[in-house]
């Protein structure tokens, strides 16, 4: 059994950027991960969007709010 990273729209969390990372997990399609830790100081990792992967290093913030697809980076 597998556990999927895609963010669903109910989701709803935020928390700060711990690791990025990329994986051709299925052997065809390259697919980009973030490691976040929640505020709960929990951690999750999601799959995300090329251009937000780019765009984040460590230490930024996302957050991903309720009926949103996908999670935002915030702003500093």
């Amino acid at each position: 059994m597998f556990k999927s990273r895609k963010v669903r729209t109910e989701d709803a969390w935020s928390g700060t950027v711990v690791d990025k990372t990329r994986a051709a997990t299925d052997g065809s399609n390259l697919y980009h991960y973030v490691e976040v830790r929640l505020e709960d100081g929990t951690s999750k990792k999601a799959r995300i969007e090329k251009a937000l992967w780019e765009s984040l290093t460590t230490g930024d913030r996302l957050v991903k709010e309720a009926g949103a697809t996908a999670p935002a980076k915030a702003p500093r």
